[in-house]
């Protein structure tokens, strides 16, 4: 089975993964016909599949960004079934020694794909053995030390690596140009989202309406794994409260206990905007401060929290720092006033 995405850069992030394993696991299309969303990346992994089928030979080394949630491991399952091959998979922090990376490389067949999650998170030192394994399809093994140092090196199968990165801005140049296929995947619809909760709800013989699938994919912040969750939730409030069926009110009901608001954002959300507004006077404050007083790593907020919130307009991020916007205060309904060093910043935001 598919695994969830691994090498979250927290605790939050793990907890986030382990929750979701159960439910996920089952729910992920096996096949490219089966992926909702994500249209342009899809239609270029069709094309480059047929084509590398046709020519008989492996694929491009392929690159995925994008937030946690969006489907790079999905995506890098779907091409193993289609090339009809197997796929290894690892993570950027399970990577320590360059030893660790030698026994998985050495160890693929022709057309294995090498799936490696967090990319970024790679130590240099490691990466560094990626680079003739990309290119030339082989690793150089460094025996003795100082003047007695001698080379063998060592020829791999022909494989195809799979990148999927949070922060592809991490990515030293040198990996990033020996990816042959790089795409961004993008926050969903509200269309898509409908038609994954759909999907999901049928696999888990949910009964659930038009406007209860909608008000569920309205908080889903754009993220499949997140709907799916959302999903699971409302199912147990369902069951107890409303015989089993989803509705618009029903939804409404089980993901307010929940605390997710029409806008998605969850307790952390709320939390940060919060710290933004009323701790630095809506900002702007370096990540890094922001993070000591929630008590989150940075990365947390850089990779799970933050996205959603720009994507939205909530925070905006400039070279101080992090302020929030006007449409975070009057979400949470707290006075908004101008601040002469502010007043050029919220025009634009205002005129929108």
């Amino acid at each position: 089975m598919i695994e969830e995405e691994t090498g979250a850069s927290s605790e939050l992030q793990e907890k986030e993964s382990l929750a979701d394993q159960d439910i996920a696991v089952s729910l992920r299309p096996g096949e490219i016909t089966e992926y909702i969303g994500q249209d342009r990346v899809v239609e270029t992994m069709n094309i480059a599949i047929e084509a590398a089928l046709q020519r008989q030979e492996p694929l491009e080394h392929i690159l995925f960004n994008g937030p946690p949630g969006l489907g790079k491991t999905t995506l890098a399952h779907i091409v193993a079934h289609e090339m009809g091959t197997r796929i290894i998979t690892s993570s950027g922090p399970a990577l320590e020694k360059g030893g660790d990376l030698m026994g998985l490389l050495t160890h693929l067949e022709k057309g294995d794909i090498f799936f490696i999650d967090e990319i970024h998170r790679i130590p240099k030192i490691v990466e560094e053995f990626l680079y003739p394994a990309m290119e030339d399809f082989a690793v150089d093994f460094i025996f003795d030390k100082g003047m007695h140092a001698r080379t063998h090196r060592y020829r791999l199968e022909q494989f195809t690596l799979i990148g999927a990165t949070t922060r592809s801005g991490l990515l030293s140049s040198p990996l990033r140009e020996r990816f042959g296929i790089v795409r961004d995947l993008d926050f969903y619809n509200e269309t898509d989202l409908v038609r994954i909760i759909k999907r999901s709800a049928s696999i888990l013989g949910i009964t659930i309406d038009e406007k209860g699938a909608h008000e569920t994919a309205t908080r889903a912040r754009g993220t499949p794994r997140v709907a799916n969750r959302l999903l699971k939730r409302v199912r147990d409030y369902a069951q107890v409260k409303a015989k089993g069926h989803i509705t618009k009110e029903v939804a409404i009901d089980a993901l307010t206990l929940e605390g997710i608001d029409e806008y998605g954002l969850g307790e952390t959300d709320r939390k940060l905007l919060q710290t933004i507004i009323l701790n630095y006077k809506g900002g702007p404050v370096g990540i890094e401060a922001l993070a000591a007083t929630l008590q989150l790593e940075s990365d947390v907020l850089i990779e799970v929290v933050e996205p959603y919130l720009l994507k939205i307009g909530f925070i905006i991020r400039t070279s101080q720092g992090r302020r929030a916007s006007e449409k975070a205060f009057r979400h949470l309904k707290i006075p908004f006033k101008e601040k002469p060093d502010t007043q050029g910043l919220f025009e634009d935001m205002r005129e929108k």
